[in-house]
């Protein structure tokens, strides 16, 4: 029924018994390192992804991953709380950090984690960490959920607001 593609979509080959919801997301930029002189060019940096209820947040992740122009990758987390950035939020983490002992253990894995599984509503949003490092905090909302039975290749990046700000902050000087 789905299959991976090359650039880590799924094409989906629909059966006529599936009725896959459709999320769309707006991927909003709300923190990382980036020079004021960029920021003022660009105020608001968003991006609008659609992807299928039965992918995973991993497939989100590389879909955020392109979306904003990135090169390297790093950890990353999903955070499902009051809204992006609440420490107490449950998370969905890499396999590889799954098992670690910390304060507040993940919920879940990203790679085994649908979007249908997390029940999200419209108008709800969530935060999504890349590279714990430089530390790139996006709040994700919810736009709208429909049923629909796709063809072709989601994740899909429909609406890109803003130039995307390098990946490395000495690479804007």
């Amino acid at each position: 029924m789905a299959r991976k593609s090359s650039s880590s979509q799924i094409l989906h080959k629909p059966t006529g018994e599936d009725n896959l919801p459709i999320y769309t997301l707006e991927v909003f930029l709300i923190s990382g390192p980036i020079t004021e002189k960029f920021a003022k060019k660009n105020p608001v940096i968003s991006r609008t992804i659609r992807i299928r209820g039965d992918q995973t947040l991993d497939d989100l992740h590389h879909a955020i991953f392109d979306a904003f122009d990135r090169s390297e990758e790093h950890m990353y987390e999903f955070q499902f709380g009051k809204g992006p950035m609440d420490p107490k939020a449950p998370r969905y983490v890499l396999p590889c950090a799954f098992d670690m002992a910390e304060d507040n253990p993940p919920a879940g894995r990203i790679d085994q984690t649908t979007l249908d599984s997390l029940d999200r509503e419209i108008g709800r949003s969530f935060g999504y960490w890349f590279d714990f490092g430089d530390d790139w905090w996006h709040q994700i909302n919810v736009e709208s959920i429909e049923d629909n039975l796709p063809t072709g290749n989601f994740p899909k990046v429909t609406k890109r607001v803003g130039k995307s700000p390098p990946q490395y902050s000495e690479e804007d000087q």
